[in-house]
């Protein structure tokens, strides 16, 4: 018997969703497959479909916000329920989009650091890109304030997927709001000592598109990254400033 099938349980896995009805079975029904994970929570976010139903259907623990919350208050919606069926040794936290679909199955990568101790925080790195109707801005926001604010050359820092242990994600409390809760992770838990690391997966979910409402996710995702670093470090948002008061208003 291979050490995958041996291993014990130590890890829970936690996906935001919010009108993922189409994806959230084949993505949970992946997540539960990795070697390791006992435990699947769904936070349906205010969902208008069926997410809630179809998650639970696949075996899925699933919490419910009567209205949208966000990100961020989706994830320490997750983890406290994890904390609430954790025994003593308390499970490590891999928290994975709502729309990877079958290749949540590869997330087995993020976990092995943290399970042997080399890493508080695995970070994924997408190994094939698809195409965004975006150009990038938010992302470079979020790589240049990392970096200023803590050395860190993050290859993809606004990527979900990401591995941690209890300790880690509690040093992070409160995350960050909304949209900006990658970039607040990383900055704070490098700043407060832990180890941080990247990890090539072969994962892939929904590319964000050009139309009114991905523009409007963008315009989101940009106004939280920027509260999420000039809460941090105030020098990194020179010049951004009138971008976000734009955005505001």
């Amino acid at each position: 018997m291979s050490d995958l099938v041996e291993r014990p349980a130590d890890t829970a896995v936690v996906i935001p969703a919010k009108d993922e009805a189409e994806r959230i079975g084949a993505t949970v029904a992946a997540a539960m497959r990795l070697p390791g994970v006992d435990l699947v929570v769904v936070v349906d976010d205010g969902s208008t479909d069926e997410t809630g139903r179809v998650a639970k259907a696949a075996g899925a623990r699933v919490v419910r916000h009567s209205r949208n919350a966000g990100k961020a208050a989706a994830m320490e919606s997750g983890a406290e329920a994890v904390r609430l069926l954790d025994e003593e040794t308390p499970r490590h936290l891999l928290f994975l989009d709502a729309d990877l679909g079958e290749t949540a199955q590869q997330a087995a990568p993020l976990i092995a650091p943290v399970r042997s101790g080399t890493a508080d925080m695995t970070i994924a790195v997408f190994a094939t890109r698809v195409k965004l109707g975006g150009h990038g801005i938010v992302v470079r926001l979020a790589r240049d304030g990392i970096k200023r604010a803590t050395g860190f050359d993050a290859a993809q820092p606004l990527n979900g997927q990401r591995c941690l242990t209890r300790a880690a994600f509690d040093a992070a409390l409160p995350l960050a709001r909304g949209f900006g809760v990658e970039t607040g992770l990383t900055i704070d838990l490098i700043r407060k000592g832990f180890r941080v690391q990247e990890v090539e997966v072969e994962m892939a979910h929904r590319a964000t598109g050009d139309d009114w409402r991905s523009q409007l996710h963008r315009a989101k995702q940009l106004r939280d990254v920027g509260w999420a670093l000039a809460a941090r470090e105030p020098a990194v948002m020179k010049g951004t400033d009138a971008v976000l008061r734009t955005i505001r208003n």
